[in-house]
Order: structure tokens, then C-alpha cells, then sequence
């Protein structure tokens, strides 16, 4: 058995960080409009440039902090439960629902019906 060499795994490392930290601003960019509403509507702030830079920083900050502090023991099993959620559709979903577009089975066939049963549409 050849086992993979270590920059091959470091690299592999980094580029997992690289994608978590991409990710990560799809689930913040709501929580940066929440705080920055509460703090124009609630709290008299102006909408300002430098409100937005100093709210950003702020949470970034205290949140890399304590998810770095939590996920470095756990990081290889966070990385494949999230990923899982990531890939599954990928793997089951997607290629039947692509099938279905491209072949465009009769309706009331075999295939047609188990794609429908296995993917639970309509």
C-alpha cells in the first residue's frame, strides 16, 4: 500500500482551510446585516463605511477566535460531517434529476417511476 506523500496531505490541509474560510462568508453576510440594522434602527448609527468596516472586523474577529478554538481538536470529523451534507445531494440527487431532463422518460414507465420514487418529486 502507498501511502500519499506529506506535502501531498498539507496541501490538502490548506486548500480544506482556504474553502472553509470561502464558505464561511455565505453564512455570516445575513448576521452582518442584522447587526448593522440593530445598530442603525435601535441604536441611532449612521450608515457609514466605517460602521459596516468596524462591525465586520469586530465579529470576524471574535468569531474565527472561538471556532478555531472549538473546531482544531475536531476539525477532520467536522470536515466530513459538513461535507456530507455538501456532497450528498451531488452524489444522489443531481444526476437523476439531470437524467430525467436529458432523457425526458414517458411518463409512467419503469425508469420514470423509480427516479421519481428515489428522488420524491411530484
Amino acid at each position: 500500500m502507498i501511502l500519499p506523500s506529506v506535502w501531498l496531505i498539507a496541501a490538502a490541509n490548506v486548500f480544506e482551510v482556504i474553502h472553509v474560510i470561502g464558505s464561511y462568508q455565505v453564512y455570516a453576510m445575513p448576521v452582518f446585516d442584522m447587526i448593522e440594522t440593530l445598530l442603525v434602527k435601535k441604536m441611532n448609527f449612521k450608515p457609514t463605511f466605517m460602521l459596516r468596516f468596524i462591525t465586520r472586523i469586530t465579529y470576524m474577529l471574535v468569531t474565527f477566535t472561538m471556532m478555531f478554538a472549538i473546531c482544531v481538536p475536531f476539525f477532520g470529523g467536522l470536515l466530513g460531517f459538513f461535507g456530507g451534507f455538501a456532497f450528498a445531494p451531488t452524489t444522489y440527487f443531481i444526476p437523476c434529476a439531470c437524467w430525467l431532463i436529458i432523457h425526458k422518460p414517458k411518463i409512467g414507465s419503469l425508469s420514470w417511476i423509480i427516479n421519481r420514487v428515489c428522488n420524491q418529486t411530484k
